[in-house]
């Protein structure tokens, strides 16, 4: 990955960062907040042998330097831990006090110290002078040969253990100082790593590189497509009609020497807004006054005559059984559009939708209709999409920002690739609005009526979605 890729992580995972940040932080200052207070008091030892000239001194001092790093064990033993114990009298076993202390020899010296924690600085101070003077009767008694009066080295107390002043830990600023570097690190790891396994398509590039078609509208996402999903119900201003007017233009430079087009809308999954799509192109088409026909391809759940609210019970499967003519099963909707719908749903949709009746029927609508609009089941479940694409020009693809991956893209470009039909364009739906701007035309161009002299024009920098 190259610079520009971290960079371009870290703009679009900057919450996820500062989630993480804010998290770290907030757990080390509970954690510090509810840390109980440790004090810390040392005492120094000195170890020294009885020599009597400067030779024995300096053989006594080499062995006293060696013999330091052994009474730094002592220290640390339940020997001398329970020596202290009785003669506070302390309610604790030796392995418990023994945890509070620690010892440690100066490097190159004969110096020991001697250190012991404790939420009370009194008890550090008493429990520190306490283990020194039983050092230094245990390293007598140690030292002393059989038979003799005096022992070979004592240990003399030559810094008394202090009372504390300020605790050792908590310590707030090294806590949280901490936490802010590592909740950064790990925010930023946790983002590169959803980066690196997340396969849903999120840019141009993304779509283009799978699908292998331009994109040919960007539709940003709108939460209030669920409740007016049509572009009837919006004003004609809005940024959402605005958006299929963008993809109606550039569906007049497909297969433009053509009169009569005919084109499937699906995607690769459910859920991507294709049935939404499909309509609201048809709808737009329609309001330039073309013959525009859009059929129900969707024999397992269709969705077009209930969105246009009219008889879906009357449609493809009537026609093709032969049951009433095709002129009799189609229905205007009040925008003008011609709408076949699906009809009952039949056991059988793929072999239906191969049939000889149904390149009859499809051969027929193509000669008395400008531009045929079918609404097709997604292509990766079933087949359905695939064979209705290699009778007509071409699939016009719908992919879900933030959904759809890079492998169900590919996939279903594959798809109608394997019978022979081409993937027309993409419609990139449900952008985040801050990204609308970057699949078409118009988006953040400032839709409106001209402003009065002296003002600012008023842009509307946002379009919106449609959903299935």
């Amino acid at each position: 990955m190259e610079l520009r890729d971290y960079l371009r992580i870290l703009r679009r995972r900057w919450l996820l960062i500062v989630a993480s940040l804010v998290v770290t932080v907030g757990v080390a200052g509970l954690v510090t907040l509810r840390s109980t207070p440790q004090y810390q008091s040392t005492s120094q030892i000195f170890v020294s042998t009885n020599s009597s000239t400067s030779s024995d001194a300096y053989q006594g001092s080499l062995f006293s330097t060696q013999r330091v790093a052994s009474y730094a064990d002592l220290v640390t033993g339940k020997e001398l831990a329970q020596r202290v114990i009785d003669a506070e009298g302390l309610e604790l076993t030796a392995s418990e006090l023994a945890a509070k202390v620690t010892a440690s020899a100066v490097p190159e010296t004969v110096l020991l110290d001697i250190s012991v924690v404790d939420p009370d600085p009194d008890t550090a101070q008493r429990l520190a002078r306490s283990y020194s003077a039983e050092l230094a009767s245990l390293v007598a008694e140690l030292e002393t040969a059989p038979g003799q009066a005096n022992p070979a080295l004592k240990a003399t107390i030559v810094d008394s253990a202090n009372l504390p002043t300020g605790a050792i830990s908590p310590q707030p600023l090294r806590n949280l100082g901490l936490a802010l570097v590592v909740g950064l690190l790990l925010g930023f790891g946790i983002a590169v790593l959803r980066e690196i396994l997340d396969t849903t398509v999120k840019t141009a590039e993304d779509v283009t590189a799978a699908a292998g078609a331009a994109i040919m509208a960007g539709i940003a996402y709108d939460p209030d497509t669920s409740r007016r999903p049509l572009v009837t119900s919006l004003s004609s201003h809005e940024p959402r009609v605005e958006a299929f007017r963008v993809l109606r233009t550039n569906l007049q430079f497909v297969d433009i020497d053509s009169a009569n087009k005919a084109f499937v809308v699906t995607s690769s999954v459910p859920g991507e807004g294709k049935s939404t799509t499909a309509v609201n192109t048809a709808i737009t088409m329609a309001q330039t006054g073309r013959r525009i026909l859009i059929i129900d391809g969707d024999l397992r759940r269709p969705q077009v005559a209930q969105m246009l609210g009219l008889e879906a019970s009357v449609g493809v499967t009537t026609v093709l059984l032969g049951k009433i003519p095709v002129a009799d099963a189609i229905q205007v909707h009040e925008t003008g559009l011609h709408v076949l719908s699906s009809g009952a749903i039949p056991p059988n949709p793929a072999e239906l939708l191969q049939s000889q009746a149904m390149h009859e029927l499809l051969a027929k609508l193509r000669a008395e209709y400008d531009t045929i609009v079918i609404d097709a089941p997604p292509l990766l479940p079933v087949t359905d999409a695939a064979l209705l694409a290699e009778q007509t020009d071409g699939a016009l693809m719908i992919v879900r920002h933030g959904h759809t991956t890079r492998e169900q893209l590919r996939g279903a470009h594959d798809r109608l690739g394997s019978v022979g039909a081409s993937t027309l364009g993409v419609v990139f739906n449900m952008v985040p609005k801050k990204r609308g701007g970057n699949y078409g035309y118009g988006y953040g161009y400032g839709y409106g009526y001209a402003p009065e002299a002296g003002k600012r024009r008023k842009s509307v920098g946002d379009t919106a979605t449609s959903v299935s």
